[in-house]
Protein backbone atom coordinates (compact mmCIF):
# COMPACT_ATOMS: atom_id res chain seq x y z
CA UNK A 1 0.00 0.00 0.00
CA UNK A 2 2.89 2.38 0.71
CA UNK A 3 3.78 2.31 -2.99
CA UNK A 4 0.29 3.05 -4.31
CA UNK A 5 -1.13 5.60 -1.88
CA UNK A 6 0.12 8.73 -0.16
CA UNK A 7 0.56 8.86 3.59
CA UNK A 8 -2.69 10.66 4.34
CA UNK A 9 -4.61 8.13 2.25
CA UNK A 10 -2.80 5.29 4.01
CA UNK A 11 -3.72 6.80 7.38
CA UNK A 12 -7.40 7.11 6.53
CA UNK A 13 -7.65 3.65 4.98
CA UNK A 14 -5.82 2.04 7.91
CA UNK A 15 -8.47 3.15 10.40
CA UNK A 16 -11.51 2.62 8.17
CA UNK A 17 -14.21 0.49 9.79
CA UNK A 18 -15.82 -2.43 8.00
CA UNK A 19 -17.93 -1.41 5.01
CA UNK A 20 -21.14 -2.93 6.36
CA UNK A 21 -24.52 -1.19 5.81
CA UNK A 22 -25.73 0.23 9.10
CA UNK A 23 -22.32 0.03 10.78
CA UNK A 24 -20.72 3.14 12.25
CA UNK A 25 -18.20 4.79 9.94
CA UNK A 26 -16.02 5.46 12.98
CA UNK A 27 -16.08 2.43 15.25
CA UNK A 28 -16.75 3.28 18.93
CA UNK A 29 -14.51 1.93 21.71
CA UNK A 30 -15.47 -1.31 23.42
CA UNK A 31 -15.13 -1.17 27.21
CA UNK A 32 -15.10 -4.66 28.69
CA UNK A 33 -13.18 -6.64 31.26
CA UNK A 34 -15.21 -9.82 30.70
CA UNK A 35 -17.18 -11.34 27.82
CA UNK A 36 -19.88 -13.98 27.44
CA UNK A 37 -18.10 -17.29 26.89
CA UNK A 38 -19.01 -19.72 24.11
CA UNK A 39 -20.28 -23.15 25.19
CA UNK A 40 -17.74 -24.90 22.97
CA UNK A 41 -14.91 -23.15 24.87
CA UNK A 42 -13.45 -21.72 21.67
CA UNK A 43 -10.44 -19.77 22.97
CA UNK A 44 -10.21 -17.64 19.82
CA UNK A 45 -13.09 -15.47 21.05
CA UNK A 46 -12.76 -12.54 23.42
CA UNK A 47 -12.82 -13.82 26.97
CA UNK A 48 -11.01 -11.42 29.31
CA UNK A 49 -9.93 -7.79 29.01
CA UNK A 50 -6.24 -8.40 29.69
CA UNK A 51 -6.11 -10.84 26.80
CA UNK A 52 -7.97 -9.13 23.97
CA UNK A 53 -10.26 -6.29 23.03
CA UNK A 54 -11.97 -5.40 19.73
CA UNK A 55 -10.69 -1.81 19.98
CA UNK A 56 -7.12 -3.07 20.29
CA UNK A 57 -7.57 -5.14 17.18
CA UNK A 58 -8.68 -2.20 15.09
CA UNK A 59 -5.67 -0.17 16.25
CA UNK A 60 -3.28 -3.08 15.78
CA UNK A 61 -4.57 -3.75 12.28
CA UNK A 62 -3.95 -0.10 11.38
CA UNK A 63 -0.45 -0.09 12.88
CA UNK A 64 0.47 -3.29 11.05
CA UNK A 65 -0.68 -1.79 7.76
CA UNK A 66 1.34 1.37 8.29
CA UNK A 67 4.52 -0.50 9.31
CA UNK A 68 4.19 -3.04 6.49
CA UNK A 69 3.92 -5.84 9.07
CA UNK A 70 1.83 -9.00 9.28
CA UNK A 71 0.76 -8.12 12.83
CA UNK A 72 1.09 -5.52 15.58
CA UNK A 73 0.55 -5.59 19.33
CA UNK A 74 -0.47 -2.53 21.34
CA UNK A 75 0.96 -1.69 24.77
CA UNK A 76 0.40 0.84 27.53
CA UNK A 77 3.44 2.90 26.48
CA UNK A 78 6.43 2.82 24.19
CA UNK A 79 8.64 1.62 27.04
CA UNK A 80 6.13 -1.14 27.84
CA UNK A 81 6.36 -2.34 24.25
CA UNK A 82 10.14 -2.10 24.06
CA UNK A 83 10.83 -3.78 27.40
CA UNK A 84 8.40 -6.61 26.61
CA UNK A 85 10.30 -7.32 23.40
CA UNK A 86 13.64 -7.24 25.22
CA UNK A 87 12.45 -9.56 27.99
CA UNK A 88 11.38 -12.07 25.36
CA UNK A 89 14.52 -11.84 23.25
CA UNK A 90 17.41 -11.13 25.63
CA UNK A 91 17.88 -14.25 27.74
CA UNK A 92 20.56 -14.96 30.38
CA UNK A 93 23.86 -15.58 28.62
CA UNK A 94 22.89 -13.46 25.61
CA UNK A 95 24.67 -10.31 24.48
CA UNK A 96 22.38 -7.36 23.85
CA UNK A 97 23.44 -4.20 22.01
CA UNK A 98 21.54 -1.03 22.89
CA UNK A 99 22.01 2.54 21.60
CA UNK A 100 24.57 4.57 23.55
CA UNK A 101 23.21 7.73 21.95
CA UNK A 102 19.52 6.90 22.01
CA UNK A 103 16.72 7.27 24.55
CA UNK A 104 18.31 7.21 28.01
CA UNK A 105 15.55 5.15 29.65
CA UNK A 106 16.39 2.19 27.42
CA UNK A 107 19.98 2.14 28.67
CA UNK A 108 18.76 2.44 32.25
CA UNK A 109 16.43 -0.54 31.82
CA UNK A 110 19.12 -2.67 30.20
CA UNK A 111 21.65 -1.87 32.95
CA UNK A 112 19.32 -2.12 35.93
CA UNK A 113 17.11 -5.02 34.90
CA UNK A 114 18.56 -7.14 32.10
CA UNK A 115 22.22 -7.02 33.15
CA UNK A 116 21.34 -8.18 36.67
CA UNK A 117 19.66 -11.23 35.13
CA UNK A 118 22.69 -12.44 33.21
CA UNK A 119 22.40 -10.48 29.96
CA UNK A 120 25.62 -8.88 28.75
CA UNK A 121 24.69 -5.32 27.77
CA UNK A 122 26.82 -3.48 25.22
CA UNK A 123 26.18 0.19 24.50
CA UNK A 124 27.08 1.31 20.98
CA UNK A 125 26.65 4.62 19.22
CA UNK A 126 24.92 4.70 15.85
CA UNK A 127 28.24 4.81 14.00
CA UNK A 128 29.44 1.66 15.81
CA UNK A 129 26.22 -0.34 15.74
CA UNK A 130 27.14 -2.54 12.76
CA UNK A 131 30.49 -3.56 14.31
CA UNK A 132 28.87 -4.26 17.68
CA UNK A 133 26.21 -6.44 16.04
CA UNK A 134 28.89 -8.88 14.87
CA UNK A 135 29.20 -10.14 18.46
CA UNK A 136 25.58 -9.94 19.64
CA UNK A 137 22.52 -12.14 20.01
CA UNK A 138 20.05 -9.25 20.02
CA UNK A 139 20.47 -5.72 18.65
CA UNK A 140 18.21 -2.79 19.43
CA UNK A 141 18.77 0.15 17.08
CA UNK A 142 17.12 3.54 17.30
CA UNK A 143 17.26 5.60 14.12
CA UNK A 144 17.27 8.55 13.91
CA UNK A 145 18.56 8.52 17.46
CA UNK A 146 16.91 10.55 20.19
CA UNK A 147 18.04 13.26 20.79
CA UNK A 148 21.14 13.65 18.59
CA UNK A 149 19.48 12.45 15.35
CA UNK A 150 22.29 10.21 14.13
CA UNK A 151 21.20 7.53 11.65
CA UNK A 152 22.00 3.81 11.55
CA UNK A 153 22.51 2.15 8.17
CA UNK A 154 19.71 -0.38 8.61
CA UNK A 155 20.49 -2.35 5.46
CA UNK A 156 24.11 -2.97 6.53
CA UNK A 157 23.04 -3.68 10.09
CA UNK A 158 20.39 -6.17 8.98
CA UNK A 159 22.87 -8.01 6.75
CA UNK A 160 25.31 -8.33 9.65
CA UNK A 161 22.59 -9.55 12.00
CA UNK A 162 21.25 -12.05 9.50
CA UNK A 163 24.71 -13.50 8.83
CA UNK A 164 25.04 -14.60 12.46
CA UNK A 165 21.41 -15.20 13.41
CA UNK A 166 21.12 -12.06 15.50
CA UNK A 167 17.64 -10.68 16.12
CA UNK A 168 17.32 -7.05 15.03
CA UNK A 169 14.79 -4.77 16.71
CA UNK A 170 14.41 -1.20 15.46
CA UNK A 171 12.86 1.64 17.44
CA UNK A 172 10.96 3.58 14.77
CA UNK A 173 9.55 6.29 17.05
CA UNK A 174 11.37 9.32 15.65
CA UNK A 175 10.96 8.36 11.98
CA UNK A 176 7.43 6.90 12.20
CA UNK A 177 6.21 4.47 9.53
CA UNK A 178 5.69 7.50 7.28
CA UNK A 179 9.41 8.24 7.39
CA UNK A 180 10.87 4.75 7.11
CA UNK A 181 9.85 1.09 7.25
CA UNK A 182 12.54 -0.91 9.06
CA UNK A 183 10.89 -4.27 8.36
CA UNK A 184 11.41 -3.76 4.64
CA UNK A 185 15.09 -3.05 5.36
CA UNK A 186 15.59 -6.33 7.21
CA UNK A 187 14.52 -5.73 10.81
CA UNK A 188 12.83 -8.61 12.64
CA UNK A 189 10.68 -6.41 14.87
CA UNK A 190 9.72 -2.76 15.07
CA UNK A 191 8.98 -1.11 18.41
CA UNK A 192 7.71 2.42 18.83
CA UNK A 193 6.00 4.89 21.07
CA UNK A 194 2.63 5.77 19.55
CA UNK A 195 2.49 8.52 22.19
CA UNK A 196 4.50 10.71 19.84
CA UNK A 197 3.60 11.63 16.24
CA UNK A 198 1.06 8.86 15.64
CA UNK A 199 -1.25 9.82 18.51
CA UNK A 200 0.07 13.33 18.15
CA UNK A 201 -2.00 15.35 20.61
CA UNK A 202 0.03 15.05 23.84
CA UNK A 203 -2.90 13.43 25.63
CA UNK A 204 -2.32 9.66 25.59
CA UNK A 205 0.45 7.13 26.25
CA UNK A 206 0.71 4.09 23.95
CA UNK A 207 3.26 1.83 22.31
CA UNK A 208 3.43 -1.10 19.95
CA UNK A 209 5.48 -3.96 18.56
CA UNK A 210 5.09 -4.89 14.89
CA UNK A 211 6.53 -7.76 12.88
CA UNK A 212 5.97 -10.53 10.39
CA UNK A 213 7.55 -13.50 12.19
CA UNK A 214 4.60 -15.38 13.79
CA UNK A 215 6.72 -17.12 16.42
CA UNK A 216 8.30 -13.86 17.62
CA UNK A 217 4.98 -12.06 17.73
CA UNK A 218 3.34 -14.92 19.63
CA UNK A 219 6.07 -14.77 22.27
CA UNK A 220 5.65 -11.02 22.67
CA UNK A 221 1.88 -11.41 22.90
CA UNK A 222 2.32 -14.06 25.61
CA UNK A 223 4.59 -11.67 27.52
CA UNK A 224 1.94 -8.95 27.31
CA UNK A 225 -0.70 -11.33 28.64
CA UNK A 226 1.46 -12.34 31.60
CA UNK A 227 2.92 -8.92 32.44
CA UNK A 228 -0.37 -7.08 31.89
CA UNK A 229 1.06 -3.91 30.31
CA UNK A 230 -2.07 -3.51 28.21
CA UNK A 231 -3.51 -0.44 26.55
CA UNK A 232 -6.91 0.67 27.84
CA UNK A 233 -9.79 0.55 25.38
CA UNK A 234 -10.33 4.31 25.56
CA UNK A 235 -6.64 4.98 24.96
CA UNK A 236 -6.64 2.54 22.04
CA UNK A 237 -9.62 4.39 20.59
CA UNK A 238 -7.88 7.75 21.03
CA UNK A 239 -4.81 6.54 19.13
CA UNK A 240 -6.94 5.00 16.38
CA UNK A 241 -8.92 8.23 16.08
CA UNK A 242 -5.66 10.19 15.79
CA UNK A 243 -4.11 7.84 13.23
CA UNK A 244 -6.57 9.01 10.60
CA UNK A 245 -4.88 12.42 10.49
CA UNK A 246 -1.34 11.27 11.29
CA UNK A 247 -0.10 11.35 7.70
CA UNK A 248 -1.36 14.90 7.25
CA UNK A 249 0.14 16.08 10.54
CA UNK A 250 3.49 14.39 9.88
CA UNK A 251 3.71 16.04 6.47
CA UNK A 252 3.43 19.50 8.07
CA UNK A 253 5.86 18.56 10.85
CA UNK A 254 8.46 17.46 8.29
CA UNK A 255 7.93 20.65 6.30
CA UNK A 256 8.38 22.72 9.44
CA UNK A 257 11.49 20.81 10.47
CA UNK A 258 13.21 21.45 7.14
CA UNK A 259 12.46 25.19 7.33
CA UNK A 260 13.45 25.48 11.00
CA UNK A 261 16.73 23.60 10.44
CA UNK A 262 17.73 26.12 7.76
CA UNK A 263 16.70 29.03 9.98
CA UNK A 264 18.71 27.75 12.93
CA UNK A 265 21.77 26.98 10.83
CA UNK A 266 21.93 30.55 9.52
CA UNK A 267 21.74 32.24 12.93
CA UNK A 268 25.00 33.19 14.74
CA UNK A 269 23.58 32.34 18.17
CA UNK A 270 23.23 28.70 17.15
CA UNK A 271 26.42 26.68 17.58
CA UNK A 272 25.31 23.55 15.72
CA UNK A 273 22.27 21.96 14.13
CA UNK A 274 21.40 18.31 13.54
CA UNK A 275 18.71 17.32 11.06
CA UNK A 276 19.11 14.39 8.63
CA UNK A 277 17.41 16.40 5.90
CA UNK A 278 20.24 18.95 5.69
CA UNK A 279 22.52 18.08 2.78
CA UNK A 280 25.63 18.64 4.91
CA UNK A 281 24.39 16.73 7.97
CA UNK A 282 26.71 13.80 8.84
CA UNK A 283 23.77 11.39 8.58
CA UNK A 284 22.23 12.75 5.40
CA UNK A 285 23.70 10.24 2.94
CA UNK A 286 22.49 7.20 4.87
CA UNK A 287 19.16 8.83 5.75
CA UNK A 288 18.49 9.67 2.10
CA UNK A 289 18.91 6.00 1.16
CA UNK A 290 16.53 4.55 3.72
CA UNK A 291 14.12 7.29 4.77
CA UNK A 292 11.15 8.54 2.77
CA UNK A 293 10.98 11.67 4.94
CA UNK A 294 13.46 13.08 7.42
CA UNK A 295 11.08 13.58 10.32
CA UNK A 296 9.76 16.42 12.41
CA UNK A 297 12.61 16.83 14.93
CA UNK A 298 15.59 19.21 14.84
CA UNK A 299 18.33 19.27 17.47
CA UNK A 300 20.54 22.30 18.03
CA UNK A 301 22.93 23.85 20.51
CA UNK A 302 22.86 27.34 22.02
CA UNK A 303 25.42 28.88 24.36
CA UNK A 304 24.02 27.45 27.60
CA UNK A 305 20.90 26.44 29.49
CA UNK A 306 19.85 30.06 30.05
CA UNK A 307 19.90 30.68 26.31
CA UNK A 308 17.49 27.78 25.75
CA UNK A 309 15.12 29.04 28.44
CA UNK A 310 15.31 32.57 27.02
CA UNK A 311 14.44 31.29 23.55
CA UNK A 312 11.22 29.75 24.85
CA UNK A 313 10.37 32.79 26.98
CA UNK A 314 10.70 35.17 24.01
CA UNK A 315 8.65 32.96 21.70
CA UNK A 316 4.90 33.16 21.21
CA UNK A 317 4.66 29.62 19.80
CA UNK A 318 7.29 27.41 21.41
CA UNK A 319 6.26 25.21 24.35
CA UNK A 320 8.74 23.93 26.94
CA UNK A 321 7.88 20.24 27.16
CA UNK A 322 9.48 16.84 26.91
CA UNK A 323 8.16 14.10 24.60
CA UNK A 324 7.67 15.01 20.95
CA UNK A 325 5.38 14.61 17.96
CA UNK A 326 2.50 16.76 19.22
CA UNK A 327 0.62 19.48 17.39
CA UNK A 328 2.49 22.21 19.30
CA UNK A 329 6.16 22.91 18.56
CA UNK A 330 8.07 22.07 21.72
CA UNK A 331 11.61 22.56 22.99
CA UNK A 332 13.33 20.24 25.46
CA UNK A 333 16.78 20.90 26.95
CA UNK A 334 18.07 17.36 27.07
CA UNK A 335 20.88 17.71 29.63
CA UNK A 336 18.25 18.14 32.33
CA UNK A 337 17.33 14.45 31.85
CA UNK A 338 20.90 13.18 31.98
CA UNK A 339 21.67 12.86 28.26
CA UNK A 340 25.36 13.20 27.50
CA UNK A 341 25.01 16.51 25.65
CA UNK A 342 26.04 20.12 26.22
CA UNK A 343 24.03 22.27 28.61
CA UNK A 344 22.69 24.35 25.71
CA UNK A 345 21.69 21.35 23.58
CA UNK A 346 17.96 21.28 22.80
CA UNK A 347 15.58 19.07 20.85
CA UNK A 348 12.84 20.89 18.98
CA UNK A 349 9.79 18.87 17.96
CA UNK A 350 7.74 20.49 15.23
CA UNK A 351 4.05 21.06 15.58
CA UNK A 352 1.57 21.76 12.83
CA UNK A 353 1.69 25.55 12.93
CA UNK A 354 1.92 27.36 9.60
CA UNK A 355 5.54 27.18 8.50
CA UNK A 356 5.94 30.91 7.88
CA UNK A 357 4.51 31.72 11.31
CA UNK A 358 6.84 29.28 13.04
CA UNK A 359 9.94 30.54 11.23
CA UNK A 360 9.04 34.18 11.90
CA UNK A 361 8.46 33.47 15.59
CA UNK A 362 11.74 31.59 15.88
CA UNK A 363 13.69 34.38 14.22
CA UNK A 364 12.38 37.01 16.62
CA UNK A 365 12.92 34.70 19.62
CA UNK A 366 16.55 34.12 18.63
CA UNK A 367 17.16 37.85 18.35
CA UNK A 368 19.07 39.87 15.75
CA UNK A 369 21.23 37.84 13.39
Amino acid sequence: MAGTHGDSTRSVKAVASQDVPGAAVAAPPVFASAYHLAADEDDTLDSYGRRSNPTWRQLESALAQLEGAAAALSFASGMAALTAALRVLAQPGHTLVVPADGYYQVRAYAREYLASRGVTVVEARCADMVDAAAHADVVLAETPSNPELDVVDLHRLALTCRSRGTVLVVDNTTATPFGQQPLSLGADLVVASATKALAGHSDVLAGYVAGSHPELMERVERERLHAGAILGAFEAWLVTRSLGSAGLRFDRQCQNAAAVALTLRSHPAVRSVRFPGLADDPSHEVAARQMRRFGGIVSFELADADAVHALVDRSALLVAATSFGGIHTSVDRRARWGDSVAAGFARMSMGIEDTDDLVSDLQQALGPA
